[in-house]
């Protein structure tokens, strides 16, 4: 698919992008470069990795019509459930795809950073299933919220890393790997979302692309057309939100709208609502929009939201945010926790926390009878009941 929302030849999403990277790693950059979409495209691939999806992840996902959820909104709602994936989110699209790709390039140790857990679990189930090393890095923070997802890891075979600096969330955890494949350039890094330095962000939406793929057919099976009116997304780095926009990015009648964590509010100094609080800057490896101070030093983000916890987008969201082809909105702790106990109690389903914060502008926005709305379930709710039940208890 040719779109002006994919990156240049040179990394770049408009002004958002390209790979501001230590020498030692160009050649393994250069190397993922040079062959990722060549791998991606060939027939070899694309054989093993749609054999994958629907053998081993459980693809294609259901698009579910939230018959009460749509009562109560007044309009027709569906919700995309990659909570249904192997693994519980829709992370394992990307680890699939990318250990196909690491195998390509003769690669036998993989790293990988995590947030919520649900990208540390996917990347350590792919690698026991292709016996492959595995080592994640996690925020010390993180793992004490997400141990459910801890556990996983480790039994998975990989070898879980503390990261103890700064605020001991995914930004750190995200530090600490790249640190370590400087030091230890024959890694492969497995990043987890849409951020990093290109071609990681484009790998990644190509990947989760598979998402957008299936909505076009299901909601031709359903409503007689393919494209719905609007696709909600949460977004921390973004992988999610590409996957279920990747495919109506041109298709200027849908409208996309990305959902950022306010923690305890936009303007209370905790939070992660980037495209609000956020300049253009460099983190990570790539040019984007992130939360930093007067000094150009990164500024602490705040979400309950584990997976939601980053001061910056992916380059190619801030890209869709500049050029107004997304609409950012944001939810706060609170709102997020109400939205996950409505779906909970009218809908049978317990969504993670970060796919909360999708579903907590529902009463924000307004909504038509005729209507039609997806909204990605990007994971489901296991890994945060422990959060969800302390809040229920208060």
């Amino acid at each position: 698919m040719k779109s002006k929302f994919q990156p240049d030849k040179n990394g770049y999403f408009g002004q958002f992008g390209g790979a501001f990277i230590p020498e030692l790693l160009y050649p393994n950059v250069k190397e993922l470069e040079d062959n990722y979409i060549q791998i991606i495209e060939s027939e070899e691939f694309q054989k093993e990795y749609k054999s994958l999806l629907k053998d081993y992840v459980g693809r294609p996902t259901p698009l579910y019509l939230a018959k009460r959820l749509s009562q109560k909104y007044g309009a027709h709602i569906y919700l995309k459930r990659e909570d249904l994936n192997h693994t519980g989110a829709h992370k394992v699209n990307n680890t699939v795809g990318q250990i196909l790709i690491a195998k390509k390039l003769g690669k036998t140790k993989i790293i990988a950073e995590t947030g919520a857990g649900q990208h540390g679990v996917a990347t350590a189930t792919v690698c026991a299933l292709m016996g492959l090393d595995c080592t994640v890095f996690m925020g010390e923070k993180d793992i004490e919220r997400q141990a459910p997802n801890v556990a996983r890891m480790k039994m998975l075979g990989a070898k879980v890393v503390a990261a103890t600096s700064g605020s001991k969330t995914l930004k750190d955890a995200t530090n600490e790997a790249i640190r370590y494949w400087i030091q230890n350039p024959e890694t492969f890094y497995l990043i987890g979302s849409v951020v990093g330095p290109h071609p990681h962000p484009d790998m990644v939406a190509r990947l989760q692309a598979i998402i957008s793929e299936e909505m076009k057919w299901q909601l031709k099976e359903k409503t007689g057309k393919e494209n719905p009116d609007t696709i909600i997304a949460c977004v921390g780095g973004g992988s999610n939100a590409a996957g279920a926009f990747y495919h109506y990015f041109d298709d200027e009648e849908v409208e996309l709208i990305a959902v950022e964590a306010a923690g305890l509010g936009v303007s209370s100094g905790e939070s992660a609502a980037t495209s609000q609080l956020g300049e253009v800057g460099i983190i990570h490896g790539s040019k984007t929009i992130l939360m930093q101070d007067d000094y150009g030093q990164i500024v602490e983000p705040y979400s309950i939201s584990a997976g939601l916890d980053y001061p910056g987008v992916g380059p190619l969201h801030a890209y869709l945010y500049e050029s107004k082809r997304a609409k950012f909105m944001n939810a706060t702790d609170q709102e997020a926790l109400t939205a996950a106990y409505e779906l909970t109690k009218i809908e049978g389903i317990i969504p993670a926390l970060e796919t909360a914060h999708a579903l907590a502008v529902l009463p924000k926005m307004d909504l038509t009878k005729d209507q039609v709305v997806v909204i990605n379930l990007s994971g489901r709710g296991d890994k945060d009941l422990e959060i969800y039940i302390k809040h229920l208890e208060a």
